[in-house]
């Protein structure tokens, strides 16, 4: 419950490796699919460089990381992370995906999804994903 909205509503860490060689940056989308409107946006990174192999635990809401990434607006209308919090009744879904990139998008931090994957339309390179379920009780 620590990452949701009934803990201390913080980003989990994450780690990954294996991204191209010649991949220009790396973009994470976390989404819950689930939602009761449609597929609901809970934290959203571009332009994380190509070393890095993953992000800490209680990432800030902010505009920018320190290794140059820039995040986006979720779907709770803020930057950065925001934890499940589905309505009671049945677990959700939430699909942490990861998209390697041959470019770096030109954008600026604070956009939202449509905008960035936009961006990303035709340049991903590789995908992956790890998916967790959560039900409030």
């Amino acid at each position: 419950m620590k990452y949701t909205c009934e803990g201390e509503d913080i980003s989990p860490a994450l780690i990954w490796r294996a991204i191209p060689r010649d991949a220009k940056s790396v973009v994470l989308i976390c989404e819950d699919p689930d939602a009761p409107s449609g597929t609901f946006v809970h934290w959203l990174v571009y332009n994380l460089p190509t070393t890095a192999t993953g992000l800490p635990e209680g990432v800030p809401g902010t505009e920018s990381l320190s290794n140059g990434a820039m995040q986006g607006i979720n779907d709770f209308r803020r930057l950065g992370y925001g934890g499940p919090c589905p309505p009671r009744g049945h677990a959700h879904r939430y699909f942490f995906r990861l998209h390697a990139l041959d470019i770096r998008l030109e954008l600026s931090a604070g956009l939202g999804k449509n905008e960035v994957t936009r961006a990303m339309d035709g340049h991903v390179l590789s995908s992956a994903y790890v998916m967790g379920t959560y039900e409030k009780r």
